[in-house]
């Protein structure tokens, strides 16, 4: 046997390529398997990979096993050194030598999150259909030291809920719990499950149901993994057992045959690369997971200003203008958004049509009823008062009743039985189509070039279904081209114009992964217009995007109170502050809050990018009566402390495990001015009064050793 390891200062992997020459991946960082016996190190794959018409040694619907994956073996193997980490390459081959397999590994110098992929070569004379090919695949997770450990009681799965308007909804169970009940006391005749705790995303909605992500935290081993898939579409993972039913085993992938419609027909001397996905495993809890994806998730982006300034956004939309702008109800609010502070003011959806905008977007082309001194005289007057101006845009979609829609060649759009892919009143443009990116190089150039805006929220509100047919080998196919060509797109644009903002939004939350993610500098988190859930979701929104990527809407109601402008403006005072609401509409004290909000957070905003997140009464779930968030390092803790709807007044939080309290200042509202909150700090626990529902308050608190 001959051992392949390669490190980092955070970060470990170790290979073992056995006597058959199969490659066992027997370390991930803490998790070492080193001790496994030779029989059990033969299902340590780093690859699965299922050919069409390939002999396929599972049970059940399982990507365990899988041919030639299961068979592959090593060829070579190189490290490069990068400027934070290293890359490792292993290149295997299928036994009949018509595949040439190459596993990347990124490995990074300042967090022990893994970045994994796979290219897959066609080196035959024939054409070769691939069914599944995994992007990271790991046996023998959360092992341990202890190789009787019982996965299906031991280990806990995290997995991270969506629905529009109820965002990284966390959901906790025991595999067991889950249905993957099947490991026993080791009986002889004990064979592989046909079960799979399986987690699929399909269409274009990357989060419609999940977020790419995942968390596994053994209770016994007290060890965690985290996961992630980056992909803006259709996406797979699973959790089963192999070796059998002795090892838990994870895979994850982009598209896939059995569950995502995806198949693709490799040519003789053509490739095919995976969607990325990042894993590591730690010592600790999900919280330290999930700071340590964090550390990861900053460093895979593109660097800009936007995100490490944090500017203050105000859009017209939530609870304010809802999509019926004009030049006349405009103005006040732009005169209103200077007043208190923010950096851009974004006209949302519906300067484009005189009446009624959803089914007949396509041209963006302003109208005249709506702006009659021209949009451009609007933006102008948002440069004079000091804004960025922003336009709201959904290039993807082209509304039935566009006169677009007739014009346009179905080459154009999606389509399927031959037919145009119609969805909510709008068909979906293919990107992958070059006359479409041309057309969408057009809007863009005349929005930023004659309009002059510098900020475009980017929406997206329909989905394509499974895919197109369009040069495509299969539907799921169609998607991914059309997903990759239009990332490829959004470069182009950010390499075209590198001061631009735009903002990633899918009604909300809907599309917040880390393909997307790599590239915008901001995502809007969530719909939600009821500002005590909002308060919900802006408390687990950094668990699946960093916390300084994470909009939140603030958005004052006419006719409110002082305690809601408050709860309104600490859901979104430790992310990005999304400014909403008629705040020309709003009493003077009341408005004052809102000047006082957005100040204090100018004191600490670009702090935010340094700081990890906390969670010091764990992932809380829409509709919770008390729950916190908080942004944290080694010296000073930002903290937000909620009470929604009920009837408990008090609230204690240990700090304990952050380290020592040395003072606790209450930030945001001004205290001097608050007789209704009240604080006693004692023994790394703070004791919290709010005496009435839907209240918050801000804190921050210095710590020592």
């Amino acid at each position: 046997m001959k051992e392949l390891c390669v490190s980092t200062t955070n970060s470990k992997l170790k290979f073992e390529i056995l006597n058959n020459k199969k490659i066992a991946l027997i370390q991930v960082n803490i998790n070492d398997l080193s001790n496994l016996t030779d029989a059990q190190k033969e299902h340590l794959v780093i690859t699965e990979l299922q050919v069409t018409g390939d002999n396929f040694h599972h049970k059940g619907l399982s990507f365990v096993n899988t041919s030639p994956g299961a068979n592959l073996t090593y060829l070579t193997h190189e490290v490069d050194q990068l400027t934070n980490g290293k890359l490792l390459k292993i290149t295997s081959q299928d036994p009949k030598k018509r595949l040439v397999v190459t596993n990347y590994y990124q490995l990074f110098d300042q967090t022990a999150v893994i970045r994994s992929w796979v290219t897959v070569e066609n080196i035959s004379n024939e054409n070769i259909g691939l069914e599944y090919i995994s992007s990271f695949a790991i046996t023998g997770l959360n092992q341990g030291s202890d190789p009787l450990a019982n996965y299906a009681t031991d280990n806990l799965l995290y997995t991270p809920h969506n629905n529009w308007q109820a965002e990284a909804q966390w959901h906790k169970q025991t595999l067991k719990e889950a249905g993957l009940d099947y490991q026993t006391d080791r009986i002889d005749d004990q064979q592989n499950s046909s079960k799979r705790i399986n987690i699929t995303n399909n269409s274009s909605w990357s989060c419609a149901e999940f977020s790419p992500s995942g968390i596994l935290t053994n209770t016994v081993t007290n060890q965690t993994a985290i996961w992630q898939i980056e992909n803006n579409g259709a996406w797979h993972y699973e959790l089963t057992d192999s070796s059998n039913g002795e090892l838990l085993s994870l895979r994850l992938s982009g598209p896939e045959e059995l569950d995502n419609h995806w198949w693709k027909n490799l040519a003789p001397g053509e490739s095919f690369t995976t969607a990325t996905a990042a894993f590591c495993e730690v010592s600790g809890n999900y919280e330290r997971a999930l700071q340590e994806i964090t550390k990861y998730r900053r460093l895979i982006r593109n660097k800009n200003q936007d995100n490490q300034k944090l500017p203050v956004i105000f859009n017209d939309y939530m609870n304010g203008l809802m999509g019926d702008p004009t030049e006349a109800t405009e103005r006040p609010l732009i005169d209103a958004a200077a007043k208190t502070g923010c950096d851009y003011f974004v006209i949302d959806c519906g300067w484009y049509s005189d009446g009624y905008w959803w089914d007949s977007v396509g041209d963006w082309l302003p109208s005249k009823k709506r702006f009659p001194n021209g949009i451009e005289s609007t933006i102008q007057y948002i440069r004079d008062k000091g804004l960025t101006p922003g336009l709201w845009l959904e290039i993807e979609v082209i509304g039935i009743h566009s006169p677009l829609a007739n014009q346009l060649p179905d080459s154009w759009f999606f389509k399927r039985h031959g037919k145009r892919i119609i969805d909510c009143d709008r068909y979906h443009l293919d990107f992958n189509n070059p006359d479409v990116r041309s057309f969408a190089d057009k809007i863009m150039k005349r929005l930023i070039e004659e309009y002059g805006v510098g900020y475009i929220k980017m929406d997206y509100n329909i989905t394509t279904g499974i895919g197109t047919e369009q040069n495509s080998d299969s539907f799921g196919d169609g998607l991914l081209n059309h997903n990759r060509a239009y990332l490829k797109w959004l470069d182009h644009i950010f390499e075209e114009y590198p001061e631009l903002v735009i903002e990633n939004c899918g009604s909300g939350g809907m599309r917040h992964d880390y393909a997307m993610l790599q590239r915008h500098s901001i995502q809007s988190m969530t719909d939600q217009t009821d500002y005590v859930r909002n308060g919900n979701i802006a408390a687990v929104g950094s668990s699946v995007v960093t916390p300084e990527q994470c909009a939140i809407w603030s958005y004052p109601l006419q006719n409110g109170d002082s305690e809601e402008v408050i709860f309104n403006m600490i859901n979104a005072m430790l992310v990005r502050i999304h400014q909403s609401g008629l705040l020309n509409h709003i009493d003077d004290k009341r408005l004052n809050l809102v000047v006082e909000g957005i100040r204090v957070y100018k004191t600490y905003r670009e702090k935010i990018p340094t700081l990890l997140p906390i969670w010091p009464d764990g992932l809380g779930h829409l509709d919770d009566e008390w729950y916190s968030f908080g942004l944290a390092n080694n010296s000073e803790l930002y903290l937000a402390v909620w009470h929604g709807v009920g009837s408990e007044v008090t609230h204690e939080l240990s700090l304990e495990q952050y380290g020592t309290i040395k003072e606790v200042t209450q930030i945001y509202p001004a205290p001097i001015s608050d007789l209704n909150a009240h604080f006693k700090s004692y023994e790394n626990t703070i004791k919290f009064t709010f005496n009435q529902s839907k209240m918050a308050r801000l804190y921050h608190i210095s710590l020592g050793n």
